[in-house]
């Protein structure tokens, strides 16, 4: 036994495995001279050795890979004696050596320089590499290669008039202006119209055309110009003509019909109409949130998953304790912390928080193309008010409605009154930080 101990000691010793206090390592158990079986001591000899072939390590790291070149692949290989050469040649299509004109920019040409040497004015130059840049955005939001390619030939002139409508506002717009075959000043008068259409918001008319189809922001544009001239009048017809043939919904086209068969003017619009209310509409701004010295939690729904959530989210949270703890009357999945605004402060029990991905179906007058909460006050459920607005259940989720229009339709109940609407932090967006909307 005696021996058998020896060669133990002896193995652990010289062994490269053996783990020493030296190096701040616990001390290996073998080292020590104890009588234990050989098979016990060889089983915890093969727990410490490190595996002959361990894992390779994942690597990390990414070397940097330059974003790919706006220039085609055909010209990437020219120098700037080349690129000016297909510049004054016009030797491609306009998309296609529009980049080049960029590319020389950033060798140090100047749109003078560029002129000189290509006879390509420092105007068409922007308008070449802005229509560039509207085709792009176009393609790669809708893969459509016959709208596209449509605008092959003298197509920059056109896609530059709506640079400044939205991706989804471009693809409609150019759509458009291929089925009615525009001119760049048509198209111009398209893109205006679009941009205009929500600031003239209680107009006269407003309400008869869609502002998601260019057509009807074209047509109401034309039928605001008709009315600035007397009824009846040759201008008056001609412009209600213009409207006519540029309107897409059947509601405008029916609304323009009536005005050239000489229909009632809305001359007590106001008196018919019920008053319109005015709900916040903010825009939350980046901290606002960590700045505020008092805060709302609420719970989030989603408009797309119905009427069931709404219900079954938490009526109430109480706050308590020296740090404010927040305690809901049963676990709920998604949560909103909100400056405690004076709508949203003002709420006892009942208060949700329902969240649309598209503002389009909420505010039709002025989507920005993002997601919008709107907060609800669900204790104030029956509709009382005639200017205030709803959250009731429709067939495709949630919709808002005002209270008159409910109440003609004999429905007395709702999943609650709507009390503020929060669009989400932007910094390209400064204008919108915090406003107010009157719904009508």
């Amino acid at each position: 036994m005696v021996s058998l101990t020896a060669t133990i000691l002896k193995s652990s010793l010289f062994s490269p495995f053996t783990q020493s206090t030296t190096h701040a390592f616990p001390t290996n158990p073998l080292t020590r001279p104890v009588n234990l079986p050989i098979t016990a001591n060889a089983s915890r000899k093969q727990q410490n050795m490190i595996p002959k072939n361990p894992p390779a390590r994942q690597n990390l790291y990414q070397p940097f890979r330059p974003p790919s070149s706006p220039v085609p692949p055909q010209f990437r290989s020219l120098d700037s004696a080349g690129k000016i050469e297909i510049l004054a040649g016009r030797l491609a299509l306009w998309f296609e050596y529009a980049p080049l004109i960029s590319s020389l920019y950033n060798e140090g040409l100047t749109p003078p320089n560029i002129e000189e040497l290509t006879g390509i004015s420092s105007i068409e130059q922007n308008r070449l590499i802005v229509g560039t840049q509207v085709r792009d955005s176009i393609a790669q939001s809708l893969h459509e290669p016959e709208l596209i390619a449509a605008f092959d030939t003298g197509g920059a002139e056109l896609l530059y008039e709506i640079r400044l409508l939205s991706t989804t506002q471009r693809v409609a717009a150019a759509t458009y202006i291929v089925d009615r075959s525009f001119d760049s000043k048509r198209a111009q008068d398209l893109a205006r119209a679009v941009k205009d259409y929500p600031s003239r918001r209680g107009d006269v008319g407003w309400l008869d055309f869609d502002y998601n189809l260019p057509g009807d922001c074209l047509a109401f544009l034309y039928y605001r110009q008709s009315r600035e001239n007397k009824n009846p009048s040759e201008q008056r017809t001609a412009m209600l003509q213009l409207a006519l043939e540029a309107a897409e919904s059947e509601k405008a086209k029916k609304k323009l019909t009536r005005e050239l068969d000489g229909g009632e003017e809305e001359e007590k619009v106001k008196e018919e109409e019920v008053k319109a209310v005015k709900i916040p509409v903010v825009r939350l701004k980046f901290g606002e949130v960590a700045g505020a010295s008092s805060v709302v939690v609420l719970p989030v729904c989603k408009a797309e998953e119905g009427e069931r959530n709404v219900l079954e989210a938490p009526m109430e949270t109480k706050v308590g304790g020296d740090f404010k703890v927040v305690e809901a009357e049963k676990g709920w999945k998604r949560w909103v912390v909100l400056p405690a605004w004076k709508p949203v402060a003002a709420i006892g029990k009942g208060g949700v928080a329902v969240s649309f991905r598209d503002d389009r179906k909420v505010l039709p007058w002025d989507g920005k193309e993002e997601p919008l909460l709107v907060v609800v006050d669900r204790e104030r459920s029956v509709v009382e008010a005639d200017d205030g607005y709803y959250l009731v259940v429709v067939e495709n989720g949630l919709k808002l409605k005002k209270g008159s229009v409910l109440k003609e339709g004999n429905e007395e109940k709702s999943l609650g009154m709507v009390l503020l609407v929060v669009r989400p932090p932007r910094e390209d967006d400064d204008d919108w930080q915090t406003s107010h909307e009157n719904w009508d």
